[in-house]
């Protein structure tokens, strides 16, 4: 028997002791140390959006622990190992149990420079924010171009977007409806921060010409003012919908100023793709920096953490420490 926290079809979220024979198909078993509660998790277990496909589920889109069993030539037992995104804890049990079962090819070696904590605390939303800054230099953005903004930037994307700029030289301006952690923001790497209200309501089609590149966590008319804002041949790189998943833009930015906007897919990235953000976090993220932007919670806490956090009072990262 194993500790989980276990969703079902009724709205309940609830912790539960289950039976190892109940874990789903794959041929990887997963001691699990550590997962992270995330924005799609928080709206999985309050039931405020449409993530889970099938009940009962497990939550947690990522975790960190070690191979107890595998039937996978590439993982042995005692491997520590990683896991962002492919579905888990949307139609496939999560990282929110002691337990998991999962397929070999969904799983990454854990990178030398980090714990399986530390992992954790950079998760699937760091791991997503590395892919976001390596799109933007793919599409040519460099630091003598101009400022770059981080919509949502107290969140776990923005955070770690921040400070893989700043150490970058990226000019990092931070867009936030916290203005109180402003000295926060700048100690990551922001060079200004911005109040979010400049941005979450209706603008022009096209505004004044502010900042080479982005990366937008909120989706919604945020996004649609940042595409409004870019520089000629600005690029933004889209993650997230924490405003909304509609997009009340006009095509102006995109054929008057050659604005591309990139879509963020983390979930079913190439494994090149993955493995590339993740050097990246470990060459370039300082990991005493991870400590300023999380901080550890148990499995119990995560229910009314799930709502704290859809109503913008998390700062950074939670990860979610697993019992022994």
């Amino acid at each position: 028997m194993f500790r989980a926290l276990l969703l079902n079809d009724t709205g309940e979220a609830r912790l539960a002791d289950v039976n190892e024979s109940e874990l789903p198909e794959g041929d990887v078993t997963v001691r699990v140390a550590y997962s992270s509660l995330n924005y799609k998790d928080a709206l999985a277990i309050t039931g405020k959006g449409p993530v889970v496909r099938r009940f009962p589920m497990v939550p947690g889109i990522d975790l960190a622990g070690t191979v107890v069993e595998s039937g996978d030539s590439r993982w042995k037992p005692g491997d520590a190992v990683i896991l962002n995104g492919w579905g888990v804890g949307e139609s496939h049990w999560g990282g929110m149990a002691e337990r998991a079962r999962v397929k070999g090819d969904w799983l990454l070696a854990l990178p030398e420079a980090f714990s399986l904590r530390q992992a954790m605390a950079i998760g699937t939303a760091g791991y997503t924010a590395a892919l976001c800054v390596e799109t933007l230099e793919r599409q040519g953005v460099s630091p003598d171009d101009g400022e770059v903004l981080v919509t949502g930037a107290n969140g776990g994307v923005g955070s770690v977007a921040i400070m893989l700029l700043a150490r970058r030289g990226y000019r990092v301006v931070a867009s936030t409806g916290r203005l109180e952690e402003s000295e926060h923001l700048q100690a990551l790497g922001a060079c200004r921060v911005i109040d979010r209200e400049t941005l979450s309501r209706p603008g022009k089609p096209l505004a004044k010409e502010q900042w080479a590149g982005a990366v937008d966590t909120l989706g919604s008319v945020t996004l649609a003012n940042v595409c409004a804002g870019m520089q000629y041949r600005g690029v933004v790189a889209a993650c997230g919908l924490a405003q909304g998943m509609d997009f009340p833009a006009t095509v102006a930015p995109f054929i008057l100023r050659g604005v591309t906007l990139v879509g963020i897919d983390s979930v079913y990235a190439p494994r090149a793709e993955r493995e590339a953000a993740w050097r990246r976090l470990a060459t370039d993220l300082e990991t005493e920096s991870l400590e300023s932007v999380s901080r550890t919670i148990g499995l119990e806490e995560v229910i009314p953490m799930a709502s704290e956090l859809l109503a913008g009072r998390v700062r950074g990262r939670l990860v979610v420490e697993l019992p022994e």
